[in-house]
């Protein structure tokens, strides 16, 4: 058999013309070497000729040379047609198959994820025409802190918190969406069920502010490893040894101390112009914990260097926010003859008993001149500002955050504010500040242990319990160099020396 040369149909070997089309057949045909050949599987191939043609054609029905193009052209047109329609339809499928594997889904107002909901056009593939075009990247995921307060505004330990993280989203530039703040959160499993929802609403950075928060804030942390959590005032960070795990306070006790020289000035003023007033001074605490007795006791060493003679009478809460128990706390000490009162507890319970009682006020963490305009003095406070912007900062950049943090005069993060002028000693602010110098380049420490005695005697060597334990056990020597190093082995302090001479505990709670 031997195929003919115009239209390719199967031809007897001794035919010299083909019986379909005419053509006379002079030379015999021969499928092109460098191609198999599959009789069964139809494929276009090349003469002489210009046109591809098929390698046959169906023999049932005569056609002439012009039908024959004509059906040419409409094979050709229905074979592009159907390409295109192939390539259509490949194209509608891939896109749809692109949408259910990458498409993310969408997020509810309160940042919940909604598994029913459909990514938008922004994540699809670009079908335009455009063979160079491509899809434009996806936004990356908003960047958002939470903040978990154990109390509210009404608190002025909890409002600084407020006040600084609301300080940093203005640096930053972060808006309201990316800082999340759960207020009155106790400090129990509560806590842990509010970093969850914080995690679910896409916070990338979650702080707590109270110390009872910690060891929910530690669990979220072990569930949830892509989450940094950021805990003020606890002890646990540097012995837990997690990577998204941190610990943060201040050298508070340098403001303590400073705000302690304000008052000794005054008490010294006042001890001048009345001979009746005894130099006792009181102060109001939350609880018997290190981190208090370090602050009363940087206080009272600051009213010390003024006055030596002085003497402080200590009476606790055993509660962080209790407006009633820290007022009669303040009474109760104004009625035992404490002519200047300092807390460390977070209302405004014992300034107002001050106010009302014409007694001195030293405060901490709000300036109370409004309030208190005939009785307040001075006050401190850590400016959590810079620790806020921190922990945003190497979050973003994806940098690791110490795993303790320790705020200072020299970082901002320790505040003396509000000196009250109409009722300072002369003097009070320029001497605060020569202290203040002191303490920025190591001239002067404010636990030096020639400063003050226990039982008479001065201390040589004290092991503190810096890592935790359920025994707190003493573990650490503080006491080198003449001096108790505070907050130098952990963040959250640990001088835990509650009665040196000079100071008398009402009661104790723990």
């Amino acid at each position: 058999m031997k195929i003919c040369q115009q239209c390719g149909t199967q031809l007897r070997d001794e035919a010299e013309s083909c019986y379909f089309c005419g053509r006379k057949q002079s030379v015999p045909f021969k499928a092109p070497q460098n191609e198999p050949r599959n009789d069964s599987d139809p494929k276009t191939v090349m003469l002489d000729g210009p046109e591809p043609i098929k390698e046959y054609a169906p023999k049932n029905k005569p056609r002439n040379s012009d039908a024959a193009d004509t059906n040419k052209r409409d094979n050709r047109k229905g074979v592009v047609l159907v390409i295109i329609t192939v390539l259509l339809l490949a194209l509608i499928g891939g896109t749809v198959t692109y949408l259910v594997l990458n498409g993310k889904s969408g997020k509810g107002g309160d940042g919940s994820t909604d598994d029913n909901t459909v990514s938008h056009a922004t994540n699809a593939p670009d079908t335009t025409d455009d063979p160079n075009a491509t899809a434009e990247p996806e936004e990356p995921p908003m960047f958002k802190i939470g903040v978990i307060l154990l109390h509210d505004e009404l608190s002025p330990y909890d409002n600084n918190f407020i006040v600084a993280v609301k300080a940093a989203q203005k640096e930053l530039g972060l808006t309201d969406a990316q800082v999340v703040i759960r207020r009155n959160v106790a400090e129990g499993n509560e806590s842990y069920e509010a970093a969850r929802e914080l995690v679910a609403k896409g916070c990338d950075v979650i702080f707590a502010d109270s110390l009872g928060h910690e060891d929910y804030m530690i669990k979220a942390a072990k569930e949830f490893h892509d989450v940094q959590f950021c805990h003020a005032t606890g002890t646990k960070a540097h012995t837990e040894k997690l990577t998204n795990y941190h610990n943060a306070y201040a050298a508070i006790y340098d403001g303590r101390y400073l705000t302690g020289i304000a008052a000794g000035l005054k008490l010294e003023d006042m001890m001048s112009k009345d001979p009746a007033v005894v130099p006792k001074i009181g102060f109001v605490g939350a609880f018997s914990y290190a981190e208090v007795i370090s602050s009363y006791t940087a206080f009272y060493l600051g009213v010390k260097e003024i006055v030596p003679e002085v003497t402080m009478e200590v009476e606790f809460t055993g509660s962080w926010y209790d407006e009633a128990r820290e007022k009669a706390a303040a009474n109760d000490l104004i009625s035992r003859g404490c002519v200047i009162i300092s807390q460390y507890a977070d209302s405004i319970g014992a300034p107002s008993a001050c106010e009302s009682a014409g007694v001195i006020n030293v405060a901490y963490n709000t300036d109370n001149t409004g309030l208190c305009p005939n009785t307040f003095l001075i006050g401190s406070r850590i400016n959590w500002t810079p620790y806020f912007k921190y922990i945003c900062t190497q979050a973003l950049n994806g940098d690791p955050i110490d795993t303790d943090w320790v705020g200072t005069m020299k970082n901002g993060a320790v505040e003396i504010f509000g000196l009250n002028n109409s009722i300072a000693a002369p003097d009070t602010q320029t001497k605060v500040n020569q202290s203040s110098d002191l303490l920025k380049i190591g001239m002067k420490h404010v636990f030096d242990a020639t400063k003050f005695t226990v039982d008479g005697k001065f201390l040589i060597a004290y092991r503190a319990d810096v890592d935790f334990d359920y025994n707190y056990a003493p573990d650490t020597e503080a006491i080198s160099g003449g001096y108790f190093h505070e907050s130098e082995y952990r963040s959250a302090p640990y001088f835990d020396i509650a009665e040196i001479d000079g100071i008398t505990l009402l009661n104790i709670v723990l």
